[in-house]
């Protein structure tokens, strides 16, 4: 497919060079009549860059793994030859010829080719052409649509509680087709009962087909001295629920010095106790040994 692609970007540009050598022949009065430009008094700084046929943007459409092939037109209103230079971003485009010379009051029509790699996801995409001549640059947007099944799945992944620093850290991964606007719901558990429940809620952020983005949650009042459960449940619209769980146990120093007091105390009562009723029996045993 690519050297297909590759032949007719040749028989184009073959043509685009016998539209430049016509020079004058194929000229435009004027470019006012392009939609979106805007007219420029004839000079280097009055030429312009956009989609052939006048249209206000490049559009493209077909399934992963193929060709499309589009057109960008060149005006030169100027007295003297303009040197363009092309290029793609955003997107795999390539030209016919990356540096088109424009004569004088002519207009050169280039094509180009954005390849689709098999693995390019379904939907909507963006990227730009860029035409750059005396110092000034030209942005032409482009728009692809590629077909194929639309799939909406998310996961959530590597949840860890930092309890130093009260907060959770997590991934989301896009593994759908479609971009996705998740949420997100925390809930923990500990020892004694729910001690964070966070309802769902829109994170600020647009998921691509294929991303990963490991994002921060603060938890502003955690506990000082528990053993809890935390439960991620990341969902987005179209999308099956994804949850993640972790496990943490928090142990601040004033929460281990009450602990250990609490539990000296305990063992200093239980002492006192075990020394009375040894007392107690000693007397008793006194008590009954006197005649």
């Amino acid at each position: 497919m690519r050297t297909a692609a590759r032949s007719g970007l040749l028989a184009a540009a073959t043509a685009l060079a016998g539209v430049v050598a016509a020079g004058p022949a194929g000229a435009l009065a004027s470019t006012a009549a392009l939609p979106g430009l805007t007219a420029t008094p004839p000079g280097p700084q009055g030429w312009t860059a956009a989609p052939a046929a006048g249209r206000p943007y490049a559009y493209l459409e077909g399934p992963a793994g193929s060709v499309l092939q589009d057109t960008l037109s060149l005006t030169n209103p100027g007295a003297g030859p303009l040197t363009v230079r092309l290029s793609g971003q955003g997107a795999p485009v390539s030209f016919a010829a990356p540096t088109v010379i424009v004569p004088a009051r002519t207009r050169a029509d280039v094509p180009f080719a954005v390849t689709l790699t098999a693995d390019t996801p379904p939907g909507e995409h963006r990227g730009t052409v860029r035409a750059t001549a005396a110092g000034r640059e030209i942005r032409v947007d482009l728009r692809l649509r590629v077909s194929g099944p639309r799939l909406a799945a998310l996961t959530v992944e590597d949840v860890r509680v930092d309890t130093a620093t009260g907060s959770l850290r997590y991934t989301l991964v896009n593994r759908g087709t479609t971009v996705l606007a998740p949420h997100l719901a925390v809930h923990a558990e500990g020892v004694l009962g729910t001690v964070l429940d966070r309802p769902a809620r829109a994170l600020p952020l647009p998921l691509r087909p294929g991303e990963r983005v490991t994002r921060t949650e603060p938890w502003p009042d955690p506990p000082a001295f528990d053993a809890v459960t935390v439960r991620l449940t990341a969902t987005a619209p179209d999308a099956a629920p994804a949850t993640a769980r972790a496990d943490a146990s928090f142990a601040s120093g004033p929460a281990l010095t009450g602990a250990a007091g609490l539990l000296l105390a305990a063992a200093g009562a239980g002492g006192y106790a075990v020394r009375r009723r040894g007392r107690a029996r000693t007397q008793r045993a006194s008590a009954g040994a006197t005649p």
